[in-house]
Protein backbone atom coordinates (compact mmCIF):
# COMPACT_ATOMS: atom_id res chain seq x y z
CA UNK A 1 0.00 0.00 0.00
CA UNK A 2 1.31 3.40 -0.91
CA UNK A 3 1.15 6.06 1.81
CA UNK A 4 0.15 9.41 0.39
CA UNK A 5 1.64 12.51 2.01
CA UNK A 6 1.46 16.16 1.16
CA UNK A 7 4.67 18.15 1.55
CA UNK A 8 4.62 21.88 2.12
CA UNK A 9 7.54 24.04 3.23
CA UNK A 10 9.51 20.99 4.25
CA UNK A 11 6.76 19.72 6.59
CA UNK A 12 4.97 16.46 5.93
CA UNK A 13 1.19 16.45 6.35
CA UNK A 14 -0.44 13.04 6.27
CA UNK A 15 -1.55 10.31 6.24
CA UNK A 16 -4.67 10.68 4.08
CA UNK A 17 -8.12 9.28 4.82
CA UNK A 18 -7.54 6.21 2.67
CA UNK A 19 -4.56 5.27 4.76
CA UNK A 20 -6.47 5.76 8.01
CA UNK A 21 -9.34 3.62 6.78
CA UNK A 22 -7.03 0.70 5.95
CA UNK A 23 -5.17 0.61 9.27
CA UNK A 24 -5.15 -2.80 10.92
CA UNK A 25 -6.74 -3.24 14.37
CA UNK A 26 -3.29 -3.79 15.84
CA UNK A 27 -2.06 -0.54 14.38
CA UNK A 28 -5.09 1.32 15.71
CA UNK A 29 -4.52 -0.19 19.15
CA UNK A 30 -0.87 0.83 19.06
CA UNK A 31 -1.79 4.37 18.12
CA UNK A 32 -4.39 4.57 20.89
CA UNK A 33 -1.92 3.26 23.47
CA UNK A 34 0.87 5.56 22.33
CA UNK A 35 -1.21 8.74 22.32
CA UNK A 36 -1.65 9.14 26.10
CA UNK A 37 2.06 8.61 26.65
CA UNK A 38 2.93 11.27 24.10
CA UNK A 39 0.45 13.65 25.67
CA UNK A 40 1.95 13.03 29.10
CA UNK A 41 5.44 13.63 27.72
CA UNK A 42 4.35 16.88 26.13
CA UNK A 43 2.68 17.95 29.40
CA UNK A 44 5.83 17.06 31.32
CA UNK A 45 7.85 19.33 29.05
CA UNK A 46 5.59 22.32 29.71
CA UNK A 47 7.15 24.94 32.02
CA UNK A 48 5.79 25.14 35.55
CA UNK A 49 3.28 27.92 36.17
CA UNK A 50 3.34 29.20 39.79
CA UNK A 51 -0.09 29.37 41.48
CA UNK A 52 0.41 33.09 42.18
CA UNK A 53 -1.37 32.70 45.51
CA UNK A 54 -3.20 29.94 47.35
CA UNK A 55 -1.02 28.18 49.90
CA UNK A 56 1.76 30.49 48.78
CA UNK A 57 0.37 33.16 51.12
CA UNK A 58 0.81 30.75 54.04
CA UNK A 59 4.44 30.37 52.97
CA UNK A 60 4.73 34.17 52.81
CA UNK A 61 3.47 34.41 56.40
CA UNK A 62 5.87 31.68 57.56
CA UNK A 63 8.84 33.31 55.85
CA UNK A 64 7.80 36.67 57.31
CA UNK A 65 7.92 35.22 60.84
CA UNK A 66 11.18 33.36 60.21
CA UNK A 67 12.78 36.60 59.03
CA UNK A 68 11.39 38.41 62.07
CA UNK A 69 12.95 35.85 64.42
CA UNK A 70 16.31 35.63 62.63
CA UNK A 71 17.33 38.87 60.92
CA UNK A 72 14.91 40.88 63.03
CA UNK A 73 16.33 39.36 66.18
CA UNK A 74 19.85 39.98 64.91
CA UNK A 75 18.99 43.66 64.36
CA UNK A 76 18.70 44.01 68.12
CA UNK A 77 22.47 43.54 68.26
CA UNK A 78 22.64 47.31 67.83
CA UNK A 79 21.09 47.53 71.31
CA UNK A 80 23.46 44.87 72.66
CA UNK A 81 26.42 46.72 71.12
CA UNK A 82 25.44 50.02 72.72
CA UNK A 83 25.05 48.22 76.06
CA UNK A 84 28.43 46.49 75.75
CA UNK A 85 30.20 49.76 74.87
CA UNK A 86 28.58 51.76 77.66
CA UNK A 87 28.92 49.23 80.50
CA UNK A 88 32.15 47.42 79.51
CA UNK A 89 30.30 44.13 80.04
CA UNK A 90 33.35 41.97 79.34
CA UNK A 91 36.45 43.62 80.85
CA UNK A 92 39.37 43.90 78.46
CA UNK A 93 37.25 43.66 75.30
CA UNK A 94 37.68 46.44 72.75
CA UNK A 95 35.05 48.22 70.67
CA UNK A 96 36.33 46.48 67.54
CA UNK A 97 35.89 43.06 69.17
CA UNK A 98 32.30 43.88 70.06
CA UNK A 99 31.72 45.08 66.50
CA UNK A 100 33.21 41.88 65.09
CA UNK A 101 30.74 39.76 67.08
CA UNK A 102 27.83 41.34 65.21
CA UNK A 103 29.60 41.15 61.86
CA UNK A 104 30.70 37.58 62.62
CA UNK A 105 27.11 36.39 63.09
CA UNK A 106 25.95 37.97 59.81
CA UNK A 107 28.94 36.73 57.81
CA UNK A 108 28.59 33.18 59.14
CA UNK A 109 24.90 33.21 58.24
CA UNK A 110 25.97 33.87 54.66
CA UNK A 111 29.09 31.68 54.71
CA UNK A 112 27.08 28.59 55.65
CA UNK A 113 24.82 29.03 52.60
CA UNK A 114 26.51 26.35 50.41
CA UNK A 115 26.15 23.77 53.19
CA UNK A 116 22.54 24.79 53.79
CA UNK A 117 21.80 24.56 50.07
CA UNK A 118 23.23 21.03 49.88
CA UNK A 119 21.24 20.09 52.99
CA UNK A 120 18.03 21.31 51.34
CA UNK A 121 18.82 19.26 48.24
CA UNK A 122 19.56 16.04 50.13
CA UNK A 123 17.21 16.16 53.11
CA UNK A 124 14.57 18.76 52.29
CA UNK A 125 13.70 22.28 53.38
CA UNK A 126 12.20 21.38 56.75
CA UNK A 127 15.20 19.37 57.95
CA UNK A 128 17.50 22.28 57.15
CA UNK A 129 15.16 24.65 59.00
CA UNK A 130 15.17 22.46 62.11
CA UNK A 131 18.98 22.41 62.09
CA UNK A 132 18.91 26.19 62.06
CA UNK A 133 16.47 26.33 64.96
CA UNK A 134 18.69 24.14 67.14
CA UNK A 135 21.84 26.14 66.39
CA UNK A 136 20.23 29.54 66.86
CA UNK A 137 18.56 28.60 70.14
CA UNK A 138 21.81 27.10 71.43
CA UNK A 139 23.67 30.30 70.53
CA UNK A 140 21.27 32.54 72.44
CA UNK A 141 21.24 30.26 75.48
CA UNK A 142 25.03 30.03 75.43
CA UNK A 143 25.33 33.83 75.31
CA UNK A 144 23.30 34.07 78.51
CA UNK A 145 26.14 32.34 80.41
CA UNK A 146 29.01 34.14 78.62
CA UNK A 147 31.62 35.62 80.96
CA UNK A 148 34.36 36.50 78.44
CA UNK A 149 34.46 38.00 74.99
CA UNK A 150 35.47 34.71 73.36
CA UNK A 151 32.35 33.10 74.87
CA UNK A 152 30.35 35.75 73.04
CA UNK A 153 32.14 34.97 69.78
CA UNK A 154 31.22 31.29 70.07
CA UNK A 155 27.60 31.82 71.14
CA UNK A 156 26.14 35.08 69.83
CA UNK A 157 28.60 35.05 66.94
CA UNK A 158 29.25 31.47 65.76
CA UNK A 159 26.25 29.37 66.85
CA UNK A 160 23.64 32.08 66.38
CA UNK A 161 25.07 33.03 62.98
CA UNK A 162 25.11 29.44 61.71
CA UNK A 163 21.54 28.89 62.87
CA UNK A 164 20.35 32.11 61.29
CA UNK A 165 22.06 31.09 58.05
CA UNK A 166 20.31 27.70 57.89
CA UNK A 167 16.94 29.31 58.58
CA UNK A 168 17.45 32.10 56.07
CA UNK A 169 18.94 30.12 53.17
CA UNK A 170 16.35 27.35 53.50
CA UNK A 171 13.39 29.73 53.41
CA UNK A 172 14.50 32.55 51.09
CA UNK A 173 13.83 30.65 47.87
CA UNK A 174 10.39 29.32 48.83
CA UNK A 175 8.24 32.40 48.20
CA UNK A 176 9.43 33.06 44.59
CA UNK A 177 8.40 29.51 43.69
CA UNK A 178 4.75 30.28 44.51
CA UNK A 179 4.38 33.54 42.58
CA UNK A 180 5.03 35.02 39.13
CA UNK A 181 3.12 38.29 38.58
CA UNK A 182 3.10 39.09 42.30
CA UNK A 183 6.58 37.72 43.00
CA UNK A 184 8.24 40.96 44.09
CA UNK A 185 5.27 42.01 46.21
CA UNK A 186 5.05 38.64 47.99
CA UNK A 187 8.81 38.48 48.51
CA UNK A 188 8.91 42.00 49.92
CA UNK A 189 6.15 41.17 52.41
CA UNK A 190 8.15 38.16 53.55
CA UNK A 191 11.37 40.14 53.83
CA UNK A 192 9.63 42.94 55.74
CA UNK A 193 9.48 40.52 58.65
CA UNK A 194 13.09 41.39 59.44
CA UNK A 195 12.10 45.05 59.77
CA UNK A 196 9.05 44.43 61.94
CA UNK A 197 10.96 41.90 64.03
CA UNK A 198 13.88 44.30 64.34
CA UNK A 199 11.58 47.02 65.64
CA UNK A 200 9.96 44.76 68.25
CA UNK A 201 13.18 43.14 69.38
CA UNK A 202 15.08 46.42 69.58
CA UNK A 203 12.52 47.83 72.01
CA UNK A 204 11.98 44.56 73.86
CA UNK A 205 15.70 43.79 74.23
CA UNK A 206 16.49 47.17 75.73
CA UNK A 207 13.53 46.87 78.12
CA UNK A 208 14.52 43.34 79.19
CA UNK A 209 18.17 44.29 79.75
CA UNK A 210 17.09 47.19 81.95
CA UNK A 211 14.52 45.19 83.93
CA UNK A 212 15.65 41.55 84.19
CA UNK A 213 19.29 41.72 83.11
CA UNK A 214 21.37 40.62 80.15
CA UNK A 215 21.34 36.87 80.87
CA UNK A 216 17.57 36.47 81.11
CA UNK A 217 17.08 38.70 78.09
CA UNK A 218 19.05 36.16 76.04
CA UNK A 219 17.05 33.23 77.46
CA UNK A 220 13.67 34.77 76.73
CA UNK A 221 14.75 35.61 73.20
CA UNK A 222 15.85 31.98 72.73
CA UNK A 223 12.50 30.58 73.90
CA UNK A 224 10.33 32.92 71.83
CA UNK A 225 12.31 32.52 68.61
CA UNK A 226 12.47 28.74 68.98
CA UNK A 227 8.70 28.33 69.39
CA UNK A 228 7.79 30.61 66.48
CA UNK A 229 10.35 29.10 64.10
CA UNK A 230 9.22 25.54 64.90
CA UNK A 231 5.60 26.38 64.04
CA UNK A 232 6.66 28.05 60.77
CA UNK A 233 8.86 25.10 59.82
CA UNK A 234 5.94 22.70 60.21
CA UNK A 235 3.71 24.82 57.96
CA UNK A 236 6.04 25.96 55.16
CA UNK A 237 6.08 24.05 51.84
CA UNK A 238 8.50 24.39 48.93
CA UNK A 239 7.90 23.63 45.23
CA UNK A 240 11.40 22.45 44.34
CA UNK A 241 10.16 19.41 42.41
CA UNK A 242 7.51 21.33 40.47
CA UNK A 243 9.90 24.12 39.52
CA UNK A 244 12.76 21.73 38.77
CA UNK A 245 15.01 23.77 41.03
CA UNK A 246 18.71 22.94 40.68
CA UNK A 247 20.03 22.92 44.24
CA UNK A 248 23.75 23.18 43.45
CA UNK A 249 26.03 24.73 46.05
CA UNK A 250 27.93 26.57 43.31
CA UNK A 251 27.64 27.07 39.61
CA UNK A 252 30.95 28.69 38.74
CA UNK A 253 29.79 29.35 35.18
CA UNK A 254 27.78 32.26 36.56
CA UNK A 255 31.01 34.20 37.06
CA UNK A 256 31.39 34.35 33.28
CA UNK A 257 28.21 36.39 33.01
CA UNK A 258 28.66 40.16 33.33
CA UNK A 259 25.09 40.67 34.54
CA UNK A 260 25.71 38.33 37.47
CA UNK A 261 28.89 40.20 38.42
CA UNK A 262 26.94 43.47 38.38
CA UNK A 263 24.36 41.93 40.69
CA UNK A 264 27.17 40.88 43.04
CA UNK A 265 28.54 44.43 43.00
CA UNK A 266 25.12 45.81 43.86
CA UNK A 267 24.88 43.49 46.85
CA UNK A 268 28.49 44.01 47.98
CA UNK A 269 28.28 47.81 48.18
CA UNK A 270 24.73 47.71 49.57
CA UNK A 271 25.88 45.61 52.52
CA UNK A 272 28.82 47.88 53.30
CA UNK A 273 26.35 50.73 53.74
CA UNK A 274 23.51 48.75 55.31
CA UNK A 275 25.49 47.11 58.13
CA UNK A 276 27.14 50.38 59.19
CA UNK A 277 23.77 52.14 59.23
CA UNK A 278 21.97 49.35 61.08
CA UNK A 279 24.51 48.83 63.86
CA UNK A 280 25.81 52.40 64.23
CA UNK A 281 22.61 54.43 64.38
CA UNK A 282 21.65 53.69 68.04
CA UNK A 283 25.20 54.38 69.23
CA UNK A 284 25.29 57.55 67.10
CA UNK A 285 22.16 58.69 68.95
CA UNK A 286 23.98 58.30 72.25
CA UNK A 287 27.04 60.12 70.87
CA UNK A 288 24.95 63.29 70.33
CA UNK A 289 23.64 63.21 73.90
CA UNK A 290 20.51 61.04 73.67
CA UNK A 291 19.72 58.35 76.25
CA UNK A 292 19.98 54.59 75.84
CA UNK A 293 16.18 54.39 75.63
CA UNK A 294 16.09 57.01 72.88
CA UNK A 295 18.88 55.21 71.03
CA UNK A 296 16.92 51.94 71.09
CA UNK A 297 13.84 53.80 69.82
CA UNK A 298 15.88 55.18 66.90
CA UNK A 299 17.07 51.68 66.03
CA UNK A 300 13.52 50.37 66.32
CA UNK A 301 12.17 53.09 64.03
CA UNK A 302 14.81 52.28 61.42
CA UNK A 303 13.54 48.71 61.44
CA UNK A 304 9.93 49.93 61.41
CA UNK A 305 10.74 51.91 58.27
CA UNK A 306 12.03 48.71 56.67
CA UNK A 307 8.87 46.85 57.64
CA UNK A 308 6.71 49.58 56.11
CA UNK A 309 8.82 50.27 53.05
CA UNK A 310 9.66 46.81 51.76
CA UNK A 311 6.09 45.83 50.71
CA UNK A 312 5.78 49.11 48.80
CA UNK A 313 9.15 48.53 47.13
CA UNK A 314 8.00 45.07 46.08
CA UNK A 315 4.59 46.25 44.89
CA UNK A 316 6.03 48.97 42.66
CA UNK A 317 8.79 46.61 41.50
CA UNK A 318 6.18 44.41 39.82
CA UNK A 319 4.79 47.48 38.03
CA UNK A 320 7.88 49.59 37.30
CA UNK A 321 10.46 46.83 36.92
CA UNK A 322 12.39 44.96 39.60
CA UNK A 323 15.84 46.16 38.59
CA UNK A 324 14.56 49.71 38.11
CA UNK A 325 13.18 49.91 41.65
CA UNK A 326 16.25 48.23 43.12
CA UNK A 327 18.56 50.86 41.64
CA UNK A 328 16.29 53.83 42.42
CA UNK A 329 15.65 52.90 46.07
CA UNK A 330 19.31 52.10 46.67
CA UNK A 331 20.23 55.54 45.34
CA UNK A 332 17.67 57.17 47.66
CA UNK A 333 19.21 55.38 50.67
CA UNK A 334 22.61 56.85 49.85
CA UNK A 335 21.15 60.30 49.23
CA UNK A 336 19.32 60.32 52.58
CA UNK A 337 22.50 59.32 54.43
CA UNK A 338 24.55 62.07 52.79
CA UNK A 339 21.94 64.83 53.11
CA UNK A 340 19.96 64.09 56.30
CA UNK A 341 22.07 61.85 58.55
CA UNK A 342 25.14 64.09 58.39
CA UNK A 343 23.08 67.01 59.73
CA UNK A 344 20.84 65.13 62.20
CA UNK A 345 21.69 66.53 65.65
CA UNK A 346 18.35 66.29 67.44
CA UNK A 347 16.00 63.51 68.49
CA UNK A 348 13.21 64.66 66.14
CA UNK A 349 15.40 64.85 63.04
CA UNK A 350 16.92 61.48 63.85
CA UNK A 351 13.44 59.95 64.15
CA UNK A 352 12.53 61.38 60.74
CA UNK A 353 15.76 60.07 59.22
CA UNK A 354 15.35 56.59 60.73
CA UNK A 355 11.81 56.10 59.41
CA UNK A 356 12.46 57.63 55.99
CA UNK A 357 15.76 55.88 55.33
CA UNK A 358 14.43 52.62 56.72
CA UNK A 359 11.92 52.41 53.89
CA UNK A 360 14.72 52.05 51.32
CA UNK A 361 17.82 51.00 53.29
CA UNK A 362 17.01 47.27 53.08
CA UNK A 363 16.05 47.30 49.40
CA UNK A 364 18.64 44.61 48.66
CA UNK A 365 16.96 42.10 50.98
CA UNK A 366 13.51 42.92 49.61
CA UNK A 367 14.46 42.51 45.95
CA UNK A 368 17.44 40.15 45.71
CA UNK A 369 15.37 37.02 45.02
CA UNK A 370 13.14 38.60 42.31
CA UNK A 371 16.10 40.42 40.76
CA UNK A 372 18.11 37.20 40.85
CA UNK A 373 15.27 35.40 39.08
CA UNK A 374 15.30 38.12 36.41
CA UNK A 375 19.05 37.77 35.91
CA UNK A 376 19.67 33.99 36.06
CA UNK A 377 16.20 32.37 36.08
CA UNK A 378 14.36 30.36 38.71
CA UNK A 379 16.13 27.05 38.10
CA UNK A 380 19.62 28.40 38.77
CA UNK A 381 18.47 30.85 41.46
CA UNK A 382 19.46 28.70 44.50
CA UNK A 383 23.01 28.32 43.20
CA UNK A 384 23.21 32.01 42.33
CA UNK A 385 21.99 33.03 45.78
CA UNK A 386 24.55 30.73 47.42
CA UNK A 387 27.31 32.59 45.60
CA UNK A 388 25.75 35.94 46.52
CA UNK A 389 25.65 35.04 50.22
CA UNK A 390 29.26 33.85 50.09
CA UNK A 391 30.46 37.06 48.43
CA UNK A 392 28.60 39.14 51.02
CA UNK A 393 30.62 37.56 53.84
CA UNK A 394 33.38 40.15 53.39
CA UNK A 395 31.27 43.32 53.63
CA UNK A 396 29.11 41.91 56.42
CA UNK A 397 32.17 40.95 58.48
CA UNK A 398 34.13 44.16 58.12
CA UNK A 399 31.48 46.85 57.57
CA UNK A 400 30.82 47.69 61.22
CA UNK A 401 34.51 47.51 62.26
CA UNK A 402 35.21 49.92 59.39
CA UNK A 403 32.43 52.18 60.64
CA UNK A 404 33.81 52.23 64.18
CA UNK A 405 37.35 52.74 62.90
CA UNK A 406 36.20 55.78 60.93
CA UNK A 407 34.93 57.48 64.08
CA UNK A 408 36.79 60.61 65.10
CA UNK A 409 37.78 61.46 68.66
CA UNK A 410 36.02 64.83 68.81
CA UNK A 411 33.39 66.92 67.08
CA UNK A 412 31.05 65.05 64.75
CA UNK A 413 32.71 61.72 65.46
CA UNK A 414 30.51 59.75 63.02
CA UNK A 415 30.88 62.06 60.00
CA UNK A 416 33.34 59.86 58.11
CA UNK A 417 31.22 56.78 58.80
CA UNK A 418 28.15 58.63 57.53
CA UNK A 419 29.90 59.64 54.31
CA UNK A 420 31.20 56.10 53.87
CA UNK A 421 27.66 54.71 54.25
CA UNK A 422 26.15 57.13 51.76
CA UNK A 423 28.76 56.61 49.07
CA UNK A 424 28.56 52.83 49.40
CA UNK A 425 24.85 53.01 48.64
CA UNK A 426 25.56 55.28 45.67
CA UNK A 427 28.12 52.77 44.36
CA UNK A 428 25.57 49.99 44.71
CA UNK A 429 23.02 52.06 42.79
CA UNK A 430 25.49 52.53 39.92
CA UNK A 431 25.90 48.74 39.68
CA UNK A 432 22.12 48.34 39.63
CA UNK A 433 21.75 50.89 36.84
CA UNK A 434 24.43 49.10 34.82
CA UNK A 435 22.46 45.90 35.39
CA UNK A 436 19.37 47.69 34.09
CA UNK A 437 21.27 48.67 30.93
CA UNK A 438 22.13 45.01 30.40
CA UNK A 439 18.49 44.02 30.84
CA UNK A 440 17.34 46.59 28.29
CA UNK A 441 19.91 45.37 25.75
CA UNK A 442 18.89 41.77 26.46
CA UNK A 443 15.23 42.56 25.81
CA UNK A 444 16.15 44.32 22.57
CA UNK A 445 18.25 41.33 21.51
CA UNK A 446 15.39 38.93 22.23
CA UNK A 447 12.95 41.19 20.38
CA UNK A 448 15.31 41.40 17.42
CA UNK A 449 15.73 37.63 17.38
CA UNK A 450 11.97 37.17 17.42
CA UNK A 451 11.52 39.55 14.50
CA UNK A 452 14.30 37.74 12.60
CA UNK A 453 12.58 34.38 13.13
CA UNK A 454 9.28 35.84 11.95
CA UNK A 455 10.99 37.14 8.80
CA UNK A 456 12.53 33.72 8.17
CA UNK A 457 9.12 32.10 8.52
CA UNK A 458 7.63 34.59 6.07
CA UNK A 459 10.53 34.00 3.66
CA UNK A 460 10.14 30.23 3.93
CA UNK A 461 6.44 30.65 3.26
CA UNK A 462 7.15 32.84 0.21
CA UNK A 463 9.64 30.44 -1.43
CA UNK A 464 7.20 27.62 -2.28
CA UNK A 465 4.62 30.16 -3.49
CA UNK A 466 7.15 31.76 -5.85
CA UNK A 467 8.26 28.34 -7.03
CA UNK A 468 4.64 27.35 -7.63
CA UNK A 469 4.01 30.54 -9.60
CA UNK A 470 7.13 29.97 -11.72
CA UNK A 471 6.08 26.37 -12.32
CA UNK A 472 2.58 27.45 -13.37
CA UNK A 473 4.13 30.03 -15.68
CA UNK A 474 6.34 27.40 -17.31
CA UNK A 475 3.38 25.04 -17.74
CA UNK A 476 1.30 27.79 -19.35
CA UNK A 477 4.16 28.64 -21.70
CA UNK A 478 4.60 24.99 -22.63
CA UNK A 479 0.89 24.56 -23.29
CA UNK A 480 0.82 27.65 -25.45
CA UNK A 481 3.83 26.44 -27.40
CA UNK A 482 2.24 23.04 -27.98
CA UNK A 483 -0.99 24.65 -29.10
CA UNK A 484 0.87 26.84 -31.60
CA UNK A 485 2.71 23.86 -33.07
CA UNK A 486 -0.43 21.80 -33.53
CA UNK A 487 -2.16 24.65 -35.26
CA UNK A 488 0.67 25.06 -37.77
CA UNK A 489 0.52 21.40 -38.76
CA UNK A 490 -3.25 21.13 -39.13
CA UNK A 491 -3.66 24.52 -40.76
CA UNK A 492 -0.55 25.19 -42.84
CA UNK A 493 -0.21 28.64 -44.20
CA UNK A 494 1.24 29.24 -47.66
Amino acid sequence: MTQNRVEYSGVEIGPDSEMEGNLSPASEKTMRNDAPGKVQQEEAKLPDVPPDGGYGWVCVACTFLINAHTWGLNSSYAVFLAHYLQTDTFPGATALEYAFVGGFSVSLALLISPVATICVRKYGTQVALFIGIVLQSAGLLGASWASAIWHLFLSQGLAFGLGMGFLFVSSVGVVPQWFSKKRSFANSIASSGSGIGGMMYSLATNAMIQSIGLAWAFRILAIISCVVNVVCTLLIRDRNKAVGSIQLAFDWRLFKRMEFLLMLGWGFFSMLGYIVLLFSLPNYARSIGLSAQQGSVIGALLNLGQGIGRPFVGYFSDAAGRINMAGFCTFLAGLFCLVIWTSAKSYGVLIFFAILTGTVSGTFWATIAPVGAEVVGLQVLPSALSIVWLVLVLPCTFAEPIGLKLRATSGNIYLHAQLFTGFMYIGAALCAWALRAWKVSELERVRGGKEEREREIRDDDQVPRDALQRNESRVSTLKAARGYGAGSVSNPRF
